[in-house]
């Protein structure tokens, strides 16, 4: 099992919370795509 940055549980919460990566990814002041790849490599 590979192991979680700090960054990549944040990028999680913050889309379980909005049910959206693009609301993530405005809260975190990220790139829509950046949230998707977070997300994918966890």
């Amino acid at each position: 099992m590979r192991n979680l940055t700090l960054r990549q549980i944040r990028i999680f919460l913050s889309a379980a919370k909005h049910l959206s990566f693009s609301r993530a990814a405005e809260e975190l002041e990220l790139a829509g795509s950046g949230i998707s790849l977070q997300i994918n490599e966890m």
